[in-house]
Order: C-alpha cells, then structure tokens, then sequence
C-alpha cells in the first residue's frame, strides 16, 4: 500500500506529498487515509494521541497529527533497540496468553515494537500474548516502545 501511496504522489500536485522534517524527526506526508483525523496513525510514536489500532502501512503518512501531538507533548518516538538493555525484559508484566493471535512467533502486544512485532498492532491484545513477547524480549528482538 505505501509504495501504491508513494506512486501515486508522483502524480499529484508538486508539494502535496512533500515530506515534513521537524526537529531533526522525518514525519512523512498526509497521504494516509487517517490522516487529520486528530490522532497519530504513525506507528513510530508512542503515547496518549496514538490511534487504538496501528498498522505499519501508515508510517510517515499521518505528518499533521503528529507533528501536533509532538509539539503539545502527548506522544514521543517509540524506543530504539539502542535505547533498550534485555535484561529490563525480566521486570515486565506480561500478561497471560488471552490473545487469539498468541502463540504465533510474533509479538503482538502494542506496548512492544522491534523486528519480531506483528504488522497490525491492537489496543485489545495488551498483556495478552505473553509467550511470544517474553521469548522476543529475552532475545532482543522486541522492546518496551
């Protein structure tokens, strides 16, 4: 879907998919469908303007809601694999295995990011896929955002 978005700027208007660049921090375009909508869609950034349902297809596509929630400190960028020790893994509060997507081999719990999360991230699967994000954690593969 990103690359069909990023196409189809070609086409448009000079300057309507320009990317926005504040604070050394590349928020993108407004290209996605949930764009201006008042919440960030972007799932880079962590914190209380986030949308409840994340998907990777909106990355650097909702630049308004973002830069916005930035500014009046309502959301931060999500914590790199440099930001995050391992051994901080052992102090989390996991949950149980209540998720229908537990088990799988991916982290689905919203709270974690990294190379072992699933695309599409839901609100209702916090602390609920307990297996999978213990054992991505411990291997660093996933992190606290």
């Amino acid at each position: 879907m990103k690359t069909t978005l990023l196409k189809i700027c070609a086409f448009l208007i000079v300057g309507a998919c320009a990317t926005t660049v504040a604070n050394g921090i590349d928020f993108g375009n407004n290209t996605s469908e949930y764009a201006n909508d008042g919440e960030c869609d972007d799932p880079r950034f962590v914190g209380g303007g986030m949308a409840t349902s994340l998907n990777n297809d909106n990355i650097g596509l909702d630049a308004a809601d973002c830069m916005a929630l930035i500014a009046a400190s309502r959301i931060r960028l999500q914590r790199t694999r440099a930001d995050w020790d391992p051994v901080q893994c052992r102090s989390i509060d996991y949950g149980d295995n209540s998720s229908r997507w537990a088990r799988d081999g991916e982290c689905d719990d919203p709270r974690f990011t990294g190379p072992g999360i699933d695309d599409i991230m839901l609100a209702e699967d916090a602390q609920a896929d307990a297996q999978d994000c213990r054992a991505l954690c411990t291997s660093g593969e996933v992190w606290l955002k």
